[in-house]
């Protein structure tokens, strides 16, 4: 749990500042987050990391919410077996 707790921290961090510089930084968090993961315990947390993005994507405006939505998209793509 340690490490998603980390990765949602870190994702909340880089969606509040919005730099779309750091999105390979998200995304290699995301990464690091399925690799390091249980088998049986990724789906149900990349699952908590997208609902935190989308909770992220209703507060936030401009380039924050575009991040949010990027990584909502990267995380429906690992959903997805990508």
């Amino acid at each position: 749990m340690q490490g998603l707790d980390n990765c949602q921290r870190l994702l909340r961090r880089l969606i509040s500042a919005g730099d779309p510089s750091a999105i390979p930084v998200a995304e290699c968090a995301i990464d690091d987050y399925v690799e390091l993961a249980e088998r049986c315990a990724r789906e149900s947390g990349l699952r908590l990391l997208q609902q935190d993005a989308w909770e992220q994507h209703a507060v936030m405006v401009g380039v924050q919410r575009s991040f949010a939505e990027t990584v909502n998209a990267y995380i429906e793509r690992k959903l997805a077996g990508g």
